[in-house]
């Protein structure tokens, strides 16, 4: 604030980043001069948090965690967790696309992870409030209206949050019911993306209570996304890749202020796509080898056909509290269902195909749409009990059941190819592979439901030795089983009829934390802990597509198992008068960690285990206020990421698996500044301007980029005026980049504020992740960044 040495947000900020994120706001103990722990308690300057399942405060949470406030992501004008993680040090976002980007913390990453590999597990857990919505290949594209916060937990939390949380844990934290509340805000933006296409969002929110005991908080938002892609060929157009989000969620709450309260809560959401972030260098019908030849623009790509994102999730959860005397039973119970299709333009595909397999132009030049469809249902139950009473042993038990199902579709629907079939292999050849499926025009067809039952009971109890010194010891047992059939059929398929594969997996994760305050405002801290992915079942090769090079190198790989992680990290977190520091130094040992490769002309994925990798490195995250409303924060981390194993004969150059090879996706280097300034304008208003940079190390999207690099794909196959007797030499370290935001406004007394924002001010054109399609015979791409944008965002609060 304008009349204080440390704004508002700072404090909240700093508190965040050096414990855990707070339930509630209060001023702590080092911005009040002279102010002792003790007696910032007696006061209420005390900031309550929940990342250990049960209430502490700052001091009590040993392990490092960042969170972004409500107010950090307005002013910073964020709209996704990737434009978040540039600010948070070791948090890591590979964008495949709305709705599909993968996250990775402190560098521990396996590979590019996309929509035919609905087995793969996420390396990070994902948390709406207390409901788990992780979800490999689609991580939840949420809004971020009414957030309190955004939290990462740094490291494996394999205790607490079970499988997925390998690398770590992010966490969104909606703001709850408020009792006795009437409260609400409005928000209106408009912004122009590439100078050319609008956006805009209109969004609310308002808490009202029913009586003494009960308050109920609705949110509602709309936006419509700007395009920023633009496309050449048959289906061409400006701005493809438009698109909107809407939705909304509704919580009750009800407190007998007796020690029982039950908070029951639905969440919808819609998001649409019209197109995907892909910039193109090499199409099958496009390039600069066909007649005429083609060179792309930046941003630019080639369609014959439209392509669709939807992701529709339904989410419905209830979380109940009961004081039992001197414990508090916690119930946790959700319900999930999401809608998700991803259509593609696989026109260059199966025309790749059609190539190889001697099929007229007529056959290649056929339209053809990859429509993969994901229909999910995830019911979750989790009852713990947890101490609450005054003792130097504080703990939590509980125990966690899931029961998922999921089934994944592909179909390649292709006006027009059975025909072409007939004519070159002889009549009926359609109708022979087709094994089932009704479409003879979809050269592949694929259903696979699965059924994946998850059982866990975990505890954690801190034991304060005296005053400065507390051990905490956790542990949690895991016993896991996934059911899958596959059945497959056209001409590209096996024709796998039914096959049915079963794992199943237990274990246990245990976690052990030292804390020791070295005085009342330096702690250290030390852990060691471990993480676990669940295995499973790679699908089978779509061995009508190999070569024989292929098929020899990748046909042999089948299940691959869990996955597992031991991270040991020392920390230390200071604040005083003005400022704040974490720092923490990690190393994580990683045991069959799940890679998932390109099966090259196969058009397939797989996954397999490489038996030793490790990451190591360190983060920083430093606040400071040096004078009334200025605050500056600066954080970074920089991180080795490497295999520990190498495989033998062609698979490594195959695969990229080598020792010293770089984990995938990973920058070795990250680094973010921000500063904001606030002062008063008049007796009501105050004014702020703020910037942030940020910068993020090259990248690697797959393992194997970095073998042979640049490498020269075999990509003009003899079509089109092509004569296949040269390829598309491609640079795959993706290039560091560096972002400019810029925003200003003014906040009123009476709740009304206006802001003012440009991002990406120098138009940074980010390669996010590399893109390839039948191992670049068929396309050659980049996911990118979304371009310079400006926009003016009005808040109304009440």
């Amino acid at each position: 604030m304008s009349n204080g040495i440390v704004s508002k947000s700072t404090v909240l900020r700093a508190a965040l980043l050096v414990g855990c994120a707070p339930v509630l706001f209060a001023t702590p103990a080092w911005a009040q001069d002279g102010e002792t722990d003790d007696q910032a308690e007696a006061s209420g300057n005390v900031i309550i948090v929940t990342a250990t399942k049960r209430d502490s405060t700052i001091q009590d949470v040993p392990f490092s965690i960042n969170a972004q406030t409500q107010e950090d992501i307005q002013r910073s004008g964020a709209g996704t967790l990737e434009d978040l993680s540039r600010n948070v040090a070791g948090l890591s976002i590979q964008n495949l696309g709305p709705g599909q980007s993968q996250v990775s913390v402190r560098g521990v990453s396996a590979g590019q992870v996309v929509r035919d590999q609905p087995g793969v597990k996420e390396q990070v857990g994902i948390y709406l409030d207390e409901s788990v919505i992780s979800l490999s290949l689609f991580t939840p594209d949420l809004d971020l209206f009414d957030l309190n916060r955004v939290e990462t937990l740094r490291g494996p939390q394999g205790t607490l949050f079970g499988s997925g949380s390998v690398g770590g844990t992010i966490r969104y934290i909606t703001n709850q019911p408020e009792i006795g509340v009437t409260e609400g805000q409005v928000e209106g933006n408009l912004n122009l993306v590439d100078g050319d296409d609008i956006g805009w969002h209109m969004k609310g929110a308002i808490n009202v209570p029913l009586g003494d005991n009960a308050a109920i908080r609705a949110v509602g938002y709309y936006t419509q996304y700007a395009g920023f892609i633009n496309a050449i060929g048959p289906a061409g157009g400006e701005d493809v890749n438009d698109g909107e989000r809407y939705g909304g969620r509704i919580a009750f709450k009800l407190d007998t202020g007796e020690g029982f309260s039950i908070t029951p809560r639905v969440i919808y959401q819609k998001v649409k796509a019209n197109g995907f972030n892909r910039q193109e260098i090499f199409n099958l019908y496009a390039n600069p080898f066909t007649i005429p030849t083609t060179v792309f623009d930046e941003r630019e790509q080639y369609l014959l056909l439209r392509e669709a994102f939807e992701d529709e999730t339904l989410i419905a959860d209830m979380v109940v509290e009961a004081e039992l005397g001197g414990v508090i039973l916690t119930s946790v119970s959700s319900f999930t269902s999401r809608d998700i299709l991803v259509s593609r333009d696989a026109s260059a595909l199966t025309g790749s195909v059609s190539v190889d397999l001697g099929y007229p132009d007529a056959a290649v030049n056929l339209p053809s749409n990859l429509r993969d469809t994901t229909d999910l249902e995830s019911l979750t139950q989790e009852v713990r009990l947890s101490s609450n009473y005054d003792s130097p042993l504080q703990w939590v038990i509980g125990g966690f059941y899931s029961d998922t199902d999921r089934f994944y579709r592909q179909r390649l629907p292709t006006p027009g190819y059975a025909a072409a079939t007939d004519a070159t292999l002889g009549a009926g050849t359609s109708a022979a592979v087709a094994n089932g499926f009704a479409n003879l025009d979809s050269p592949f067809n694929s259903d696979l439901p699965y059924n994946i039952e998850q059982l866990a009971i975990f505890g954690e109890a801190t034991w304060s030795i005296n005053d400065r010194f507390d051990v905490t010891l956790g542990g949690r047992y895991y016993d896991f089983e996934e059911v899958r059939t596959i059945t497959t059929g056209g001409l590209f398929a096996n024709g796998d009829s039914g096959q049915v594969d079963r794992t199943s997996s237990d274990g246990v994760s245990p976690r052990v934390l030292l804390s020791y305050d070295v005085t009342d405002s330096v702690t250290l801290n030390a852990q060691a802990s471990k993480g676990f992915r669940l295995g499973g079942v790679n699908d089978p090769l779509n061995v009508p597509l190999c070569n024989a090079q292929d098929l020899a190198l990748f046909g042999g790989f089948q299940d691959y198992n869990d996955e597992t992680l031991w991270n040991y990290e020392i920390g230390a977190k200071a604040s005083g008068n003005g400022f704040y520091a974490n720092v923490a130094g990690f190393y994580n040992d990683i045991k069959d960690l799940q890679v998932t490769l390109d099966a090259g002309s196969c058009s397939s994925r797989i996954v397999f285990n490489v038996e030793e990798a490790h990451t190591l490195g360190f983060e920083v995250e430093v606040g400071l206020s040096p004078m009334a409303g200025l605050d500056l924060v600066f954080s970074g981390s920089w991180v080795e990421a490497e295999f520990d194993t190498t495989l033998p004969g062609a698979l490594t150059a195959a695969t990229g698996i080598r020792e010293g090879n770089r984990l995938p996706s990973v920058p070795e280097f990250q680094f973010s500044a921000t500063g904001s300034y606030e002062w008063p304008i008049s007796d009501t208003a105050d004014a702020f301007i703020s910037a942030s940079y940020s910068h993020v190390g090259s990248r690697f999207t797959q393992p194997a980029d970095q073998e042979n690099n640049p490498r020269t794909f075999v990509s003009n196959l003899p079509f089109n005026g092509a004569t296949g007797n040269a390829g598309t030499t491609v640079d795959l370290l993706l290039p560091s980049y560096d972002i400019v935001n810029l925003s200003a406004g003014i906040d009123m007394e009476n709740g009304l504020s206006f802001q003012i924002y440009a991002n990406n001010i120098f138009d940074e054109n980010a390669l996010l992740s590399f893109d390839r399609e039948r191992g670049g015979r068929a396309r050659l791409a980049y996911q990118t960044n979304q371009p310079r944008t400006f926009g003016v965002t009005a808040r109304k609060s009440f």
